[in-house]
């Protein structure tokens, strides 16, 4: 048995596989693709399980991987032990419904005494204690001796996860010899001790349990095997823990060459390298498969993972960002199996260095509070309310202050945290409440039972439908009049119902006598709902309407919807492959697209999208329309929206040059030319991790050029300026002029707080040895205040001073102690807080000034007469 290096096992097995008529996949994305029962991929089998139910016809019946997977259940654990990790590398050899037990055995056999050389006399086996057939497998044909052979139980040796396919496993075992032993007698397979490693499990599925505990023999029965192969690495490496794997470690070496230090001469840096090395890892490829910071799922997974690694990287003395620097040795370890690292390095890096730089801003102060906080707590539980501070304030996740605080014997009140995160969620939702939105409700519930209604609006925008229903304050009625609103159900209708990020169209119903006004059109389970107001006659159900939708406006919609499909593929060519819709808004004024991205968009990206979206508008690419299969259209490239659930038929909206492809049920033009021209209007931040464009097309940007220019022109008219050209000079001379102005009113307030000092100083009090002056000055505000003080504080004598300002209704205290002041004992923050606390205020600072306001400015006269008396209370 040879060292082996964790990237040449791994081809080894997949090369031994494919020998094997295996066909090898590459692993599959972290982010499970249609599965919403996982947040990650967190096992071989995982993104295949629909091959094993049948569900999907796999590519090949057998099939062998090495798949990407991330486990964060022991997160808390990582670092402290040798073997906790949160990413990791399964390999695996999958059957559906083709070889079956023997062979399964017969491969892995091979494998590691042929392949790998691993002596026989190292290896153990475990089968379920009822699996006849594995072990005589094991013993009769492979000659496995029975003293390296052990029946083990249910728990151990029988994969089931509630009802569904399961079936025993078989596990082999590498005997590391007696060093790594407890030295008992009865040490063997399955002992606690760290000598016989579990490296291979060999699950045989080949029954149904029915969810009561009855098993039927499947009709196809499948093999899943899974190695995690840094463990493997381990034992063919010889090596204690993951962390002294070849890769690993290259990694590790990295950060101890940034922080200055070396692995193994201190247990506490140890554990922070550790948890460095490992989340480092988890957090490069769960970006370079998609993942985005953010504050819940898998987001929120990736936040935590970079804010732990981070803060054990201050616990190492490291100053500032330095995750982005460990990215490249990541990649470096493993871009010849995942070349898309490489692809995706510098969005990886920029990701990697905004979260890190954005939690640093506040991690010191969250750091300096959670400690004072700490050292003032008279329990060991930690106050929920403080915890909520923390992670509301500062950012600090509650898995973060909980790891901190069990480093100190304490712990959290997780009860009342939650439920102050309750009450955020509950206020949210408030603000979020549209009132519009639930009037609606009870025309849904009153068109429920209703046939679908037919839609035709694809293809026309006129057309006939007959009344089905009428709905008038929740409830269906026979006839409406003249001056009703109600809510109009029609058997066929070209009307678009809202729905996708799309607007409801608008229009016309009418017939002879009879003429309504629709003003909004929603869906609801299938039935479209034209909210409308009678203006002409009266309206009854089984009435036959003519149906018009406002062409013009639809129109302004569809290029606006073709536009954000063009945006979306735009942003992505710039950005990267991470962007993803995060929610949008199509209407006949703009476009509102939301999407996934880290930082704001430089001017030189705007603009990138900007010319690339109108380069398709001018090329006058066709776009077309298709109706096909859900598996079809995600094999034919075709974008979708994560997390959104699609029917087996959908439509798939094209650019035929191949600029984009996506999933979409909205209407369209069927030319990029017919949009005219985009322009972004705005780029914000609507949360963390995600982005908003706002946009226009068509018209729209004619009537946003006409603003921008009656803009123009009146600042021109302002500034005096018969040109509007020449504003930006304009606007730059005026500016230094204003400069001028502030150095001239900052030269003139010194002069004034000289002449104002000089007068006070003339009533100052002795007390002590310290002048004490004092003095309420109305229409002063705070900037003139520290003027005040930083002369007093400058004079050589000790001098301590209280200033009260009032100016545009507000009370502002400030305060100064000299450095001869100082030394008495003197401190500014303690004083001018004693005399904010008289008028109803609070405040403070450092010793030799500080500011405070004051709610009750009736008492502010009575506290000031105060200050003598308060510092010969500090210097007594």
């Amino acid at each position: 048995m040879q060292w082996t290096g964790l990237n040449e096992l791994r081809e080894k097995f997949l090369e031994y596989f494919e020998s094997k008529e295996h066909l090898r996949l590459p692993s599959f994305s972290l982010i499970p693709q249609g599965d919403n029962s996982l947040l990650l991929i967190n096992s071989g089998m995982a993104p295949m399980k629909k091959y094993f139910t049948g569900e999907v016809e796999p590519p090949r019946r057998r099939v062998t991987t090495c798949q990407k997977c991330i486990r964060t259940g022991d997160i808390e654990n990582v670092g402290y032990t040798d073997r906790h990790g949160t990413y990791f590398e399964m390999l695996g050899n999958f059957s559906f419904g083709d070889y079956f037990k023997r062979e399964a055995i017969s491969f892995a056999w091979e494998f590691f005494t042929q392949v790998l050389e691993m002596p026989k006399e190292k290896l153990y086996i475990s089968v379920y204690e009822n699996d006849d057939e594995a072990w005589n497998i094991w013993t009769k044909e492979i000659g496995v001796e029975e003293s390296h052979m052990k029946r083990l139980g249910k728990e151990d040796n029988f994969w089931e996860h509630g009802s569904g396919p399961c079936g025993p496993c078989s596990e082999i075992y590498f005997d590391r010899g007696e060093k790594h032993g407890c030295g008992k007698p009865t040490c063997g397979v399955g002992c606690d001790c760290d000598r016989f490693v579990e490296v291979w499990n060999l699950v045989f599925s080949q029954f149904n349990n029915d969810g009561h505990g009855n098993y039927t023999d499947l009709v196809q029965k499948n093999i899943d095997t899974g190695m995690g192969l840094e463990r493997l690495a381990c034992v063919m490496q010889d090596v204690d823990n993951l962390f002294l794997v070849d890769t690993v470690q290259n990694i590790m070496k990295k950060i101890t060459e940034i922080a200055g230090v070396h692995y193994g001469d201190d247990p506490k840096k140890d554990v922070s390298l550790r948890v460095i090395t490992d989340h480092i890892r988890s957090t490069v490829f769960m970006i370079g498969d998609g993942v985005l910071p953010s504050n819940e799922g898998r987001g929120y997974v990736l936040r935590r993972l970079l804010r732990r690694a981070s803060r054990h990287g201050k616990l190492l003395g490291i100053q500032g960002a330095f995750l982005k620097d460990v990215v490249d040795t990541v990649i470096q370890e493993n871009e010849k199996a995942y070349p898309e690292l490489l692809e995706k390095r510098e969005t990886i890096k920029k990701i990697v260095s905004f979260e890190e730089e954005s939690f640093q801003k506040t991690i010191d102060q969250g750091m300096a509070l959670l400690n004072d906080l700490i050292d003032k707590a008279d329990s060991k539980v930690f106050s929920g309310d403080n915890a909520f501070t923390l992670n509301d304030t500062y950012g600090f996740p509650l898995d973060l202050t909980k790891e901190i605080l069990a480093e100190r014997g304490m712990q959290v009140d997780e009860e009342r945290f939650r439920q102050l995160m309750q009450e955020q969620r509950e206020r949210a939702r408030s603000a979020r409440k549209d009132a519009g939105a639930d009037a609606w409700k009870g025309e849904g519930s009153a068109a429920s039972g209703l046939e679908e209604t037919v839609f035709t609006g694809y293809t026309q925008m006129e057309g006939e439908g007959k009344v089905t229903a009428i709905i008038q304050n929740g409830q269906r009625v026979d006839s409406a009049a003249e001056g009703a609103e109600v809510s109009v159900v029609l058997d066929t209708t070209p009307f678009y119902g809202e729905g996708g990020g799309q607007v409801g169209d608008t229009g016309i119903l009418e017939a002879e006598g009879v003429s309504v006004d629709v003003v909004d059109t929603s869906k609801h389970e299938g039935v479209y709902l034209h909210r409308a107001v009678v203006s002409e006659g009266s309206l009854r159900v089984g009435d036959v309407l003519a149906a018009k939708v406002d062409s013009a406006r639809r129109e302004a919609i569809m290029r606006n919807h073709t536009a954000a499909h063009l945006l979306q593929a735009a942003l992505r060519k710039v950005l990267g492959d991470h962007v993803e819709q995060a929610g949008q808004l199509v209407n006949d004024r703009h476009v509102r697209f939301d999407f996934t991205h880290f930082s704001a968009l430089t001017p030189e990206e705007l603009l990138q999208v900007e010319e690339l979206v109108n380069r398709e508008i001018l090329q006058a690419v066709p776009v077309s329309v298709q109706e096909m299969g859900i598996e079809e259209a995600r094999k034919s490239g075709a974008m979708a929206l994560f997390g959104e659930k699609y029917g087996d038929v959908v439509r798939v909206v094209s650019v035929e040059d191949g600029f984009s492809k996506e999933l979409c049920g909205g209407t369209h033009m069927d030319n990029t030319a017919r949009l005219g021209l985009f322009k972004i209007v705005s780029e914000s931040s609507v949360a963390s991790g995600v982005r908003r464009i706002e946009g226009v097309t068509g018209l729209g940007v004619l009537a946003l050029l006409s603003t921008q220019a009656a803009t123009l022109l009146d600042a021109a008219r302002s500034m005096k300026v018969v040109n509007p050209m020449e504003l930006p000079l304009h606007a730059q001379q005026m500016m230094a002029q204003l400069k001028e102005k502030d150095k001239e009113i900052e030269s003139l307030n010194a002069k004034l707080a000289q002449n104002r000092l000089e007068g006070v100083f003339q009533n100052a009090q002795e007390v002590d040895g310290v002048k004490v002056v004092f003095a309420l000055l109305s229409g002063t505000g705070s900037d003139a205040l520290r003027a005040l003080c930083d002369k007093a504080k400058e004079r050589p004598e000790a001098i301590a001073a209280v200033f009260a300002g009032v100016s545009g209704g507000k009370a502002t205290l400030a305060a100064a102690c000299s450095k001869a002041a100082q030394q008495k004992g003197l401190k500014a923050g303690v004083l001018v807080k004693e005399v904010a606390q008289l008028c109803g205020g609070n405040g403070g600072g450092r010793p030799d000034f500080a500011m405070a306001g004051a709610k009750d400015q009736s008492k502010l006269d009575d506290a000031l007469a105060a200050v003598p008396e308060l510092v010969k209370k500090q210097i007594g």
